[in-house]
């Protein structure tokens, strides 16, 4: 068969295949274009979930009649030159409007800034007419109609209206979080208006445009940087959780990205401290040179891939763990809300799925010695002392009463001082401004899990070796890979060395495993540094099991305790960082302020 040239008509509707895969992504790329000019206004108005019309309107620089005879061309473009090594432009590719104009009715008018008149040009199905003038003021109006007519075959994919209009929705926001200078107004004949006045360089009040204003109450900054890579954004506390990942933004050099290393270690950086199908709520900025990032891996350009990832995936989760460490043992403020509605007349609970409970947990008490993980004598008998209840043959009290000459302040305490010990589960704390409500189980669980883990952290793990080692057979760069991260095991309890071209063997594995199948973790570990370029799913393991010990080894539910038990609990919570919440991701305190209180009784 004869090769031949594509017409330019086909050659655009194959990229657009790729380039626009349904409205929010000729939303998304028109929006960038009007960035790109300057604009400090956007306006978005959409009919039929933006299948029927999407119409952008922008104040940048607009273009002159020469500029929008070239733009409708492939591979035309006024944002580079000749190389993508410094690329610091949202759109670089000069793809999207002719992609747009090969499957749909596309309408360009604009006017430079200082021209007398604008012009327009118009394109259908890859048909371009001539550039004629046309009113217009400065800056360039785009509208696009009847999206894919020209492709039925790809307007049959497309979603409901509504889903459609949600998706350009979600384009708007995360566009209007990375430019919070810009004004944002969508609207449409399919949605409510959404107008997002400009906030200037205060991203947080954009984001709470965004996100809502409790974000703002239960947020904490991100400021860092390693090896001239920046971080910035905000990290939500733990307990302000969401159930999807649609609350997770992530930007590289100012564009909004999906991308999936991001995203893992984001995950990974809340590890133990959101329930299991419960999300955080994070935006992340990062600055780089863009040298050292490749965002031409798709035309759609939400994909990048950086020169080093095990940088950037180690930035992230150190940054977000030392401001989780630093305040986000601090109550989210969606726990009072909830617990104010509740007092609300007419208040209904839902009933919960069954979740994990000390009732439904097995009774027996967790006795392996704290030797066993290499703890030593000191180590232990903190251990004891922190895990074990109380031997003192003593009749508790639910209320506490401590003396007065062994009282502290209570405003010398962020948690307070206890005032009473409620159905034998919940300590009441007096605060300086309320009070605090701690559950003491999931409260204690959290606190035997950070002493476990540290006491990891601080030494090398105890191992046991193999009476023969087990030999694993791998591809030769996963062998590599493994080898390069041998230390790291190492530290962790797993001796690994190069046995032959193509296998490793493994000659002790961590005794806190157990009988293990070593093999198997071997090559998991292999694929996660082939992946990510890192090795974190041993010490995962190995902190999965330190919070199921904890839990079993953890003050329990139903036992009744001393005024100086409750106050020394609230005072290791106050010294604990991530205590929060306990190792499932559940609150371990409410906290409700005296204005709160005095409302509920009508004084204010």
């Amino acid at each position: 068969m004869a090769i031949k040239q594509l017409t330019e008509t086909l050659i655009n509707q194959i990229a657009a295949g790729e380039v626009i895969e349904r409205p929010a992504s000729a939303a998304k790329e028109l929006i960038e274009n009007a960035i790109d000019a300057g604009a400090t206004r956007i306006e978005i108005a959409t009919a039929g979930g933006g299948k029927g019309l999407l119409r952008v309107t922008d104040n940048g620089g607009g273009m002159s009649p020469a500029d929008l005879e070239l733009a409708i061309r492939r591979h035309c473009t006024s944002k580079i030159s000749d190389t993508l090594d410094d690329i610091r432009t949202l759109g670089f590719r000069g793809e999207a409007l002719p992609s747009i104009g090969s499957v749909a009715k596309l309408s360009i008018t604009s006017r430079s800034q200082g021209a007398g008149e604008g012009a327009a040009i118009t394109v259908a199905a890859g048909k371009v007419s001539p550039v004629r003038p046309a009113p217009a003021n400065p800056g360039t109006v785009v509208e696009v109609r009847d999206l894919f007519f020209a492709t039925p075959a790809r307007l049959k994919f497309l979603k409901t209206e509504r889903a459609e209009a949600a998706a350009i929705t979600e384009t708007v926001k995360r566009m209007a979080i990375a430019f919070p200078h810009i004004r944002f107004v969508l609207s449409g004949s399919d949605r409510s208006t959404l107008e997002l006045a400009s906030t200037g360089d205060d991203r947080l009040a954009r984001i709470a445009q965004i996100l809502g204003a409790e974000f703002k109450d239960n947020a904490i900054e991100l400021d860092a940087a390693r090896e001239d890579v920046t971080l910035t954004g905000f990290a939500g506390v733990p307990t302000f959780n969401r159930g999807n990942s649609a609350h997770q933004y992530a930007f590289v050099n100012g564009r909004p990205v999906q991308d999936k290393l991001i995203l893992s270690a984001i995950r990974g950086a809340y590890a133990e401290t959101i329930p299991h199908g419960r999300y955080p709520v994070a935006v992340l900025s990062i600055g780089i040179d863009p040298a050292l990032v490749d965002v031409n891996v798709h035309p759609a350009k939400s994909d990048v891939r950086f020169r080093d990832p095990g940088l950037i995936r180690g930035l992230i989760l150190g940054a977000v763990r030392e401001a989780l460490s630093r305040e986000g043992d601090r109550a989210s403020t969606t726990g009072a809300n909830a617990m104010m509605r509740s007092f609300r007349p007419g208040f209904q609970p839902q009933t919960p799925a069954q979740p994990w409970s000390p009732q439904t947990s097995p009774s027996r008490p967790f006795s392996m010695p704290a030797a066993a993980f290499g703890f030593g004598e000191s180590r232990q008998s903190a251990f004891d002392a922190f895990a074990q209840p109380s031997a003192r043959a003593e009749t508790p009290v639910a209320a506490a009463e401590p003396s007065p000459s062994a009282e502290a302040p209570v405003q010398q305490f962020p948690l307070g001082a206890a005032r009473a010990q409620v159905h034998e589960n919940y300590i009441v704390a007096q605060t300086a401004d309320g009070l605090v409500i701690v559950d003491q189980h999931a409260a204690h669980e959290r606190l035997v899990f950070e002493a476990m883990r540290k006491a990891l952290q601080d030494r090398r793990l105890p191992s046991q070796a193999l009476l023969i080692p087990e030999i694993v057979d791998l591809p030769e760069e996963d062998c590599d890979r493994l080898i390069a991260h041998a230390g790291e095991f190492e530290q962790l309890g797993l001796a690994i060395e190069r046995f032959g071209p193509g296998a490793v063997a493994v000659r002790e594995t961590p005794a806190m495993l157990g009988e293990m199948d070593a093999a198997g973790l071997v090559r998991q570990l292999a694929d996660e540094i082939a992946e990510w370029d890192t090795a974190n799913g041993l010490a995962a393991r190995l902190d999965y099991l330190a919070a199921t010990m904890a839990c079993h080894g953890s003050v329990r539910s139903g036992r009744r305790l001393r005024a100086e038990e409750m106050n020394a609990l609230l005072r290791q919570m106050e010294a604990t960082p991530g205590s929060g919440q306990c190792n499932h991701g559940r609150p371990t305190y409410i906290e409700l302020k005296l204005a709160d209180i005095e409302r509920l009784f009508g004084r204010s």
